[in-house]
């Protein structure tokens, strides 16, 4: 069991300090405990007739009560205020946030932006999300929404949670102080963190400008995949993962809860903060992970391996071996294969990709792919290295090893097409020439020449 070293949630906005002070315990949804006051946490039951502290018990469930104990997601949080206390719910506008994927024909083309631009007016982390596509329904728990975010102001007066799917935010740029339910999370560009769905949480920004991207699961929760062949280490290791130390804050006040409900946005009044669990057991909680931590596998003889060997967490769907949802990286790392062409190949996948840069440099694609920007290649579009990087490699030295550095880009793949919005289809940083980054692939085809 821990007792958090700092029990009580700082003041809004967050300062370095605060960064500092976030406490965490490792490994990848274990069973923790944790209490901001000794004795919080009942001895010998969950739901006792009268709780320490006389505070109230409620479990957050974010799997099915039945489901088996290897997936099964949930915790027993002791709170000053159960989480019913707030009055009714009213709609209130999306904004750029979007969950109608069908009514856009999804064009085959490839789709590629610029950074989403950070805003003139304030805004604050939900002001900021934008939709870019999506599949699936969150009402029927299958699909994801994956949304960009550019924000300005720290969330101050209200807090948020989505009953859509669990949350998985890369932030590119500017550090995110993210105070939940259960503990606070301090994520900078490089690190991902993920919120289950329902947790509440309210995001402050200590370097005044943020901008990211986030992957909405509506379907089963990700986990660290099988490691099969490889053995029992490698790629993304429990043990990097943080989940929070307990914390909770008692004050009182005129706020708002937002929820995202079936892709809506919805508004109630609460007078108290919500973050106020001041202890917790189980295993439905939020983590964070530094990309950096990732144990690269790679060939050592030829040949480029799939991109499943960097694959970092994933959701399963019903069809044993097709995951709904996978979160790939692209880290630096070695490349030794020789007679090889070391960049990813061009190829078509029946699956579906959206991939972001986080820092630094693609190797695939020499120019026009920026931090912060974005490319979606649905299934069966052909995509691949630009003609610069192709004619590069080809005529690269491989009988050393080179180093890819300086570089962090993910993926998040889904096994169903990727619907763009329509915000994405007109967004005026919507690369409208992005096609023409494979013009120069000209016909080397000589059949009375020598093999290569």
């Amino acid at each position: 069991m821990n007792v958090s070293a700092s029990p009580v949630f700082p003041a809004s906005p967050a300062s370095q300090a605060d960064f500092e002070a976030a406490a965490y315990e490792s490994g990848f949804a274990n069973e923790f405990a944790t209490e901001a006051l000794p004795g919080a946490l009942p001895a010998g039951q969950n739901s006792p007739q009268r709780p320490p502290f006389g505070l109230y018990a409620e479990q957050l469930s974010c799997t099915a009560f039945t489901a088996p104990r290897s997936h099964n997601r949930r915790s027993w949080l002791y709170r000053i205020r159960p989480a019913a206390v707030h009055g009714p719910f009213e709609r209130i506008a999306n904004g750029r946030i979007d969950c109608d994927f069908g009514l856009i024909a999804a064009p085959p083309d490839q789709l590629r932006w610029d950074p989403l631009p950070l805003p003139d007016a304030p805004a604050d982390f939900i002001d900021g999300w934008v939709t870019m596509g999506g599949n699936g329904a969150p009402d029927q728990h299958n699909g994801c929404a994956i949304h960009c975010y550019a924000a300005n102001r720290s969330m101050t007066d209200r807090f948020f949670y989505s009953a859509d799917g669990e949350l998985l935010i890369v932030p590119q740029q500017g550090r995110l102080h993210i105070a939940t339910e259960l503990g606070l999370l301090a994520v900078a560009p490089q690190e991902i963190a993920v919120i289950p769905r329902g947790v509440r949480f309210q995001v402050s920004l200590p370097d005044g400008a943020a901008r990211g991207y986030l992957c909405e699961n509506h379907g089963a929760p990700l986990r660290l995949p099988d490691l099969g062949p490889i053995g029992s280490n490698g790629l993304a290791l429990p043990r990097d993962f943080l989940t929070p130390h307990a914390r909770f804050e008692r004050r009182s006040g005129a706020y708002q809860l937002v929820a995202k409900f079936c892709g809506n946005l919805w508004r109630a009044a609460i007078d108290h903060s919500p973050l106020d669990v001041v202890a917790w057991h189980g295993n439905c909680a939020p983590y964070k992970y530094d990309l950096r931590s990732f144990n690269a596998i790679g060939s050592i003889s030829f040949d480029h391996p799939d991109p499943s060997i960097f694959l970092v967490l994933q959701s399963q769907s019903d069809t044993p071996g097709v995951d709904a949802i996978d979160f790939i990286i692209f880290p630096p790392r070695w490349l030794a294969a020789e007679h090889t062409f070391r960049p990813p190949w061009f190829h078509r996948n029946v699956a579906s990709e959206f991939m972001g840069l986080v820092h630094g440099a693609y190797d695939a694609k020499a120019e026009g792919f920026l931090p912060g920007g974005a490319s979606l290649h649905n299934c069966m579009s052909g995509h691949g290295p630009d003609a610069e990087t192709f004619d590069k490699a080809s005529h690269a030295d491989t009988s050393t090893p080179q180093r890819v550095a300086d570089t962090m880009a993910f993926m998040f793949e889904t096994r169903s097409v990727i619907r763009p919005t329509r915000y994405a289809l007109d967004a005026p940083h919507r690369q409208a020439a992005y096609a023409q980054c494979w013009e120069g692939l000209a016909d080397h085809f000589d059949p009375d020449g020598k093999q290569a």
